[in-house]
């Protein structure tokens, strides 16, 4: 596995070694013993699975309390993937980072507790899985709008295909302090 770091700490790209021949391929998704040298060792306890069409943007979500860490990775298709420091106090509050996932480059993506998510479908279709470290939990729900300006994330899309939920989220800015995760060195 080889892991390569994004502009945020802690938001790790893993691109795994595909073995393959005329049958097809194999590859390790995760792998503990070679992650958790690199302080990635989460214990998951869900488990999701998503489809989406071109254009469908999902984000930017995250929960607070029992916050998630997210290992996610596209099994079908192609989606742009985004991770946003909310940690309050954090040096790279407000900053933001973003990966190519797709069935063909078979990279997984790491996002820690205390980072909003999000991806908008870049092709046809897209099935992405998810592995986070918290199990849903309704009460703790939040998410941030995709187009907040005070983040000025550079989405592929001008005019993506949103939930209700997802159109009518809040700015980070007006989000109450209590309703972000506190940064922890």
């Amino acid at each position: 596995m080889k892991l390569i770091e994004t502009d945020l700490p802690g938001c790790v790209v893993v691109e795994p070694q595909v073995f393959g021949d005329d049958r097809g391929f194999f590859f390790e998704s995760f792998n503990l013993d070679k992650l958790a040298p690199h302080a990635i060792a989460p214990r998951f306890v869900q488990g999701n699975v998503s489809s989406s069409r071109r254009g469908v943007l999902r984000g930017l979500h995250y929960q607070w309390p029992k916050p998630q860490g997210k290992y996610v990775s596209v099994v079908e298709g192609e989606v742009w993937d985004v991770a946003v420091d909310i940690r309050r106090g954090s040096p790279t509050f407000g900053r933001w980072t973003a990966v190519v996932l797709s069935a063909e480059n078979k990279r997984h993506f790491w996002i820690p507790e205390g980072f909003a998510h999000g991806f908008v479908t870049l092709s046809e279709r897209a099935v992405f899985t998810y592995l986070c470290t918290a199990t849903y939990d309704p009460k703790a729900d939040a998410s941030i709008r995709w187009d907040d300006p005070d983040l000025a994330i550079d989405w592929p899309v001008g005019e993506p295909l949103l939930s209700p939920k997802d159109a009518q989220a809040p700015l980070l800015a007006d989000l109450p302090v209590e309703r972000l995760p506190p940064y922890a060195p």
